[in-house]
């Protein structure tokens, strides 16, 4: 029997670990939820030994305690049972966000057509009539596991890529509009290691929350973004270090208006984090420059007139003019301006979200 003791009982599943720790990669996991015990036993023997991992349940809260603890690859969900029904069982599965792509094969002895639209319309992709005849359950299930399997590799794969960009320092997170100001707008549903690292230190916030700052401007600006308009991007700085945000694109689609007027679905945001350490650095390799006549540089792309220059490096405005004059002759230029051009141009081409 290839389930184990704490899988297939009917109570007492483990904790919120018990989804990690299932054998998807060899078989896939199937929920059973009906409150009679011979129906259960009967798809349970069937379903074991055709290689599935099974899961139980007996009445609606159970079901969907172990949904959400092993977000099974398939429900199979008797429509009639005492307290909270399978029609309810399912609405409650497809709202909530880790378990509505689960697909639910109702199991009734209702045949009116009534019963039937009901199932569907509460979120059911198919039903079986009793009494259940398990090969007709399998052959069912066979066709919604193909296309549940396909949405999980291209899920994992979506994910993936995403992941890739911290690799280069480019983090990314997804943030819900719902438009309806419902229980999901505005949250962080989504978010590279990376972008979780970078939120708490800039916001001291983490998922679900999304730090105000970033929504608002997101807010503001997703019509932009639908019209194909570059929308500005958000900066905030801490210390010597600044975190870029820049609205990439909708991945998902939505209906209705938010509170900015438009925008609902998901959108993905990537996040990069500069220091005036690097871009310092930067600009010294590109034209070959001493440490201090970097940073004389650096401050001068930022607008600072010789005083300040000193002011911020511990150094008189004449030895700031000396290092000035030595950069004029490394750049090949005669004028502040110039050099100040020039080094905004090469810090654009290596640092993109630089703002001088």
């Amino acid at each position: 029997m290839r389930t184990t003791p704490e899988v297939s009982r009917v109570n007492g599943l483990p904790g919120t670990s018990l989804s990690s720790t299932l054998d998807r990669a060899n078989s896939d996991v199937v929920l059973i939820v009906d409150d009679v015990p011979d129906n259960l036993s009967v798809l349970h023997d069937a379903l074991d030994e055709s290689g599935y991992t099974v899961l139980v349940a007996t009445n609606g809260e159970a079901a969907l305690q172990r949904a959400r603890q092993a977000v099974p690859d398939i429900i199979l969900l008797d429509a009639m049972m005492p307290g909270m029904d399978g029609f309810e069982v399912a609405r409650r599965l497809k709202a909530m966000r880790e378990t509505a792509h689960i697909p639910i094969v109702f199991m009734t002895g209702l045949t009116e057509t009534e019963y039937l639209v009901s199932a569907l319309e509460a979120g059911g992709v198919d039903y079986v009539t009793k009494p259940i005849k398990p090969k007709e359950v399998m052959a069912r299930m066979g066709v919604h596991l193909q296309g549940a399997r396909r949405a999980r590799q291209e899920a994992r794969q979506a994910g993936q890529a995403r992941n890739a960009l911290d690799a280069f320092g480019y983090a990314s997170i997804t943030v819900r509009l719902t438009g309806k100001n419902g229980e999901q707008d505005g949250k962080l549903i989504w978010q590279t290691p990376l972008a979780r690292e970078l939120l708490m230190r800039y916001y001291g916030t983490s998922a679900p929350q999304t730090p105000e700052p970033v929504l608002t401007w997101l807010r503001r600006h997703v019509q932009d973004a639908q019209r194909q308009i570059e929308p500005p991007r958000l900066s905030v700085e801490l210390g010597q270090r600044r975190l870029t945000f820049m609205l990439h694109q909708q991945t998902g689609d939505g209906e209705g208006d938010d509170a900015a007027g438009g925008g609902a679905g998901d959108w993905l945001i990537v996040m990069r984090e500069i220091s005036e350490d690097a871009v310092v650095g930067a600009m010294s390799l590109s034209f070959k420059l001493t440490a201090r006549e970097a940073e004389v540089l650096y401050w001068v792309v930022k607008g600072k007139i010789n005083r300040d220059i000193g002011d911020i490096l511990g150094a008189s405005p004449a030895t700031v003019k000396k290092h000035l004059e030595r950069i004029y002759a490394k750049l090949g230029v005669e004028t502040r301006t110039a050099a100040a051009g020039m080094a905004m141009n090469r810090i654009k081409q290596l640092h993109p979200q630089f703002e001088g």
